[in-house]
């Protein structure tokens, strides 16, 4: 056995990083290429590398593909076989080997981190002995709301996340799920949502996480931030790819890939501000193309999107994916007839990788080359950008992971208890007449009914692993930790999510009657996998979009036949939109919003219940009384105020006001506010004021508010919101206890997009209004802006 040979054998028994690779990959003349040398600068690198590529190999590094498609394999064995071959470049003899793979582990890798961590490890073998050039691979996986392989802890999903208007939690989230992601061997993390999520139709708005601006940029710098860090190659972190450029979460009826119709003027005043926080701020490194056509062309194929505005003005730097079967969009929508047509289109609009198998970036695109249809410079300038970011990675020197640090890192205990943070943190309050929460532990009986006490994958949410390998607590099973052996738990389900059954309406009635309480858990259901779906289909989720808003099928009369039978009620919702309760929130005593709560969300949710948890969140979206008020974001123009403010007539058969307005939630205790004060009250257009005021807590618990800031300038060259958020903060206080709070307006915070699509500050006077939610502002004051 060679010296080198020993070597690798050790480094990689181990999970240390390669050091003896040069020497591997030395040319006949005993020199190693000049690209592996880490000591010189990675354009030089790249350069290097490039210049030994064949076309065939370049394409290879063009290809990403999501190993669910069958041309990887029908069946696990088939797959992980054909991944393997890929890797090695021997699986198809249209192109070199490939770049790397998308959601590997989680469609075949479902034993857990030690798995995972060896396969992966094998797959950068392959790429180092087998191949040629000993390119390293790139692993990519889902991230919506962590890491989503078998065995990663799983976080509240979207409207969770944002409902808690805590950034620490945030950037504590997605570093945990980069951490997780890293140690096992994966590079990228995606769907990392920076949707405005304004049309709750749309099932794939489950993974936004707000629709307002301010906060999503927010949210988007903390995401970026803890994901990616200051070293992309550190062991922690990953890059952020982000979905779905430029929008698609406003679409035509609410249907999943219908066409944006929005004019330049409101994407940008709106959808474009998480994607310039994000990338020209934090600088975000992945990014995927959308769906839909945007002014009659569709994203793939939009040099003024994917190139002009994304690259130009925003100073993107990374990668750009396509989605699952993207270039197919081109087709759809008739721009062209073939993939081949497509592939050229998306290249020469800015689309660096494929990630589906779709023709588009494999042998017709060599064709296209060699036919003189696309040129060569085009490729190189993916491929470019693809190497780029392997170097970055440091994936040359280090393309190995530690199994054992792997197994130690994945659903550690430090991330179980952040998952029940973040679960207890994103559950809002939204009802609680006569003080009926929190329960007392003492209660002789309690019925928990409804299709959704039990329901484990309804809890966590779209982008879910497929092989759950953790215990992931019900809230049947929370509610029951509660309680002492003296109290009776009787649990019902009464009927299903969908359907017209109520045969289950007698039991369910007859254990309310016989119970001190009775808490309903209805909502919504998350299909993960073919059986689940054949038995109780979806009604959430991407693909599964609605054209109404209230609770589906008899959830809502088994509600109502609970309720009448005089014992008090609690309803808690599971869902991943907001759904328009009119009757439960007029009716119910008591109602909870979990959203989709996570694997810890059945303790999260009992927490609350119970009182060990006084409630915190913040509705991060407006919730409607009817879907035909949509949309109903808090943030309109003034010409829908006249009637919908000023006790106007509004709708002829329903108020035009919410069901519960942005930035509403409960507590068990009361905030007080007072003396608000803007100092200077006077600045210049590139000035900075500070609003302070004071906050007390008026209740007998410990609790803690979201002071929330709007603004709204009196008078401006165009029309702007009625008011907007432009600043937040989290307060704890004990009983009694009063806080200053000190909040900042920036020339940023003031600005808008003026006449000529210049973003300036307009002199002018800016209302200043500071409260518990966007209707409920009992502080205002006047920040004068001069010349």
């Amino acid at each position: 056995m060679t010296k080198t040979n020993l070597c690798f054998l050790i480094l990689t028994a181990v999970g240390m990083s390669l050091t003896c690779a040069p020497a591997i990959s030395a040319q006949a003349g005993g020199e190693s290429p000049a690209y592996l040398d880490a000591k010189r600068p990675i354009a030089e690198r790249v350069d290097g590398l490039m210049s030994r590529m064949t076309l065939k190999e370049k394409v290879g590094q063009l290809n990403l593909p999501c190993v669910y498609v069958d041309e990887l394999g029908k069946d696990i064995p088939s797959k992980l076989l054909g991944c393997r071959k890929f890797a090695a470049g021997t699986y198809t003899h249209e192109i070199g080997p490939g770049c790397g793979f998308f959601t590997l582990a989680n469609e075949i890798l479902r034993k857990g981190a030690r798995q995972q961590a060896e396969y992966f490890n094998e797959l950068q073998r392959i790429a180092l002995t087998e191949t040629r050039l000993k390119i390293p691979l790139l692993e990519d996986e889902e991230g919506t709301h962590g890491a989503m392989f078998p065995g990663g802890t799983i976080f509240p999903e979207g409207l969770a996340i944002g409902s808690s208007f805590d950034l620490d939690l945030v950037k504590s989230v997605y570093a945990a799920a980069a951490a997780e992601a890293r140690a096992v061997g994966i590079h990228m993390l995606s769907t990392l949502v920076l949707e405005l999520d304004r049309d709750p139709r749309m099932g794939r708005n489950e993974e936004a996480y707000t629709e307002d601006p301010y906060l999503y940029t927010r949210i988007a710098e903390s995401i970026v931030q803890s994901t990616q860090g200051t070293n992309i190659a550190a062991p922690d972190k990953v890059v952020a790819v982000l979905t779905d450029f430029p929008t698609q979460s406003e679409p035509s009826s609410g249907l999943e890939r219908g066409a944006i119709e929005l004019s330049d003027r409101a994407l940008r005043e709106n959808s474009l501000l998480p994607w310039a926080a994000a990338i020209t701020k934090a600088g975000a490194l992945g990014v995927m193309a959308g769906y839909p056509e945007i002014e009659d062309i569709p994203a793939h194929a939009s040099e003024k999107w994917m190139n002009d505005v994304l690259r130009k003005e925003l100073g993107f730097r990374g990668v750009v994916v396509s989605e699952g079967g993207g270039f197919g969009t081109l087709i759809s929508e008739h721009l062209v007839r073939t993939q081949k047509e497509a592939g050229a289109l998306a290249l020469k609009a800015g689309v660096d990788m494929n990630i589906s198998y779709e023709p588009a970036y494999m042998g017709p695109l060599i064709e296209n080359v060699q036919e003189g249809r696309v040129d060569i410079a085009l490729v190189d300038r993916a491929v470019r950008r693809v190497l780029e970011l392997k170097f970055r990675l440091g994936l040359f020197e280090n393309r190995f992971v530690d199994v054992e640090r792997a197994v130690r890192v994945v659903h550690s205990q430090p991330y179980q208890d952040l998952a029940l943070r973040a679960g207890r943190e994103g559950i809002v309050l939204l009802r609680n007449e006569r003080n009926v929460l929190p329960l007392k532990r003492e209660l002789k009986s309690i019925a928990v009914i409804g299709p959704d006490a039990e329901n484990l994958m309804n809890q966590l949410g779209d982008y879910s692993p497929k092989s759950v390998l953790q215990h992931v607590t019900s809230i049947l099973e929370g509610i029951k930790s509660k309680v002492g052996r003296n109290t009776k738990v009787v649990a019902v389900k009464g009927c299903q999510v969908l359907g017209a059954d109520k045969s289950g309406f007698d039991e369910a009635t007859r254990a309310a009657r016989n119970a001190d309480v009775a808490i309903v858990v209805v909502g919504e259901n998350q299909g993960q996998n073919d059986a689940d779906e054949a038995r109780d289909p979806p009604t959430d989720g991407e693909s599964h979009d609605v054209a109404s808003l209230d609770l589906t099928g008899v959830q809502e009369d088994l509600v109502k036949a609970v309720y009448a039978t005089g014992t008090p009620t609690v309803v808690v919702l599971v869902n991943g939109r907001p759904l328009s309760i009119r009757w439960i929130a007029e009716h119910l005593p008591a109602v909870v919003e979990a959203w989709r709560p996570g694997e810890r969300g059945g303790e999260a949710v009992a927490d609350v219940l119970f009182g060990d948890y006084n409630p915190t969140g913040r509705l991060s979206i407006t919730i409607p009384r009817h879907v035909g008020q949509l949309p109903a974001y808090y943030n309109y123009k003034p010409g829908k105020a006249y009637f919908t403010e000023q006790g106007k007539r509004g709708y002829v058969d329903m108020p035009s006001t919410p069901l519960y307005p942005f930035g509403y939630g409960l507590s068990y205790t009361r905030f007080e506010y007072s003396n608000l004060r803007i100092d200077p009250p006077q600045v210049h257009s590139a000035g900075m004021a500070r609003v302070s005021l004071e906050v007390r807590n008026a209740g007998d618990r410990s609790g803690t508010e979201t002071v929330q800031m709007y603004i709204h300038e009196a008078t401006g060259p165009v029309a702007t919101p009625v008011k907007q958020l432009r600043g937040f903060a989290r307060v704890d206080l004990k009983p009694g206890e009063m806080k200053s709070v000190s909040l900042t307006l920036t020339p940023e915070d003031l600005q808008l997009l003026d006449r000529d699509m210049q973003w300036r500050v307009v002199p002018g006077d800016f209302e200043v209004m500071v409260g518990r939610s966007s209707e409920d502002l009992p502080l205002m004051g006047v920040l004068k802006v001069l010349p």
